[in-house]
């Protein structure tokens, strides 16, 4: 009788490699799900700044003027001509950017929102023209678009009224892009 509670108390060894097996399978399923929800933990943290650099930049390109305050068809002076009078075409592609303003050199001479379209930027720049610490695995786009998409409650982008600007930031991190769009009216 007592050997037959020695058997009884014991596990096989067939028992204890099953046990064994099962243990492993959960184990490292548990580790699978937990390092896929750390590698993902960080998504929410680099949409987030990557939303508020866009926010950032269409915030900095909205303030801007519509036209060039350069804006002098004529190049005289004495005669400067008011650009949201004069331009009826595209602010950035039309007759407004050919005849008599201009694009600025570095970004912090621009003075309008013309001026920004096709800024592409390797890591966040504020419009001093430095770099931002720790954000320089961000790429940001700028595209002001002008023409018959840009409407604005019934305002053309093609009749010198608005203009639309979106602003593109990319992480090598993120699945997928963040775009925030903004209008400028020309008033």
């Amino acid at each position: 009788m007592h050997r037959r509670m020695l058997r009884q108390a014991g596990a096989t060894l067939i028992e204890l490699v099953v046990a064994i097996v099962i243990l492993s399978i959960v184990v490292t399923t548990l580790m699978i799900l937990s390092s896929q929800s750390v590698g993902r933990s960080a998504d929410p943290m680099l949409q987030e700044q990557a939303s508020a650099i866009a926010q950032a930049y269409l915030e900095e390109i909205t303030q801007k003027s519509f036209c060039d305050p350069d804006f002098d068809v004529d190049s005289n002076p004495a005669t400067p001509l008011d650009c949201p009078a004069q331009c009826t075409s595209s602010v950035c592609t039309g007759a407004c950017r050919s005849l008599g303003s201009a694009q600025e050199g570095a970004r912090n001479l621009y003075d309008d929102i013309c001026d920004y379209d096709g800024l592409s930027n390797t890591g966040a720049i504020d419009q001093t023209g430095t770099a931002v610490t720790g954000l320089d695995h961000y790429s940001i786009s700028v595209d002001v678009v002008d023409d018959a998409t840009a409407t604005l409650n019934g305002l053309t982008g093609s009749g010198g009224q608005a203009a639309r600007i979106d602003v593109t930031v990319t992480h090598p991190a993120m699945a997928d892009d963040v775009r925030m769009s903004g209008f400028r009216a020309n008033y």
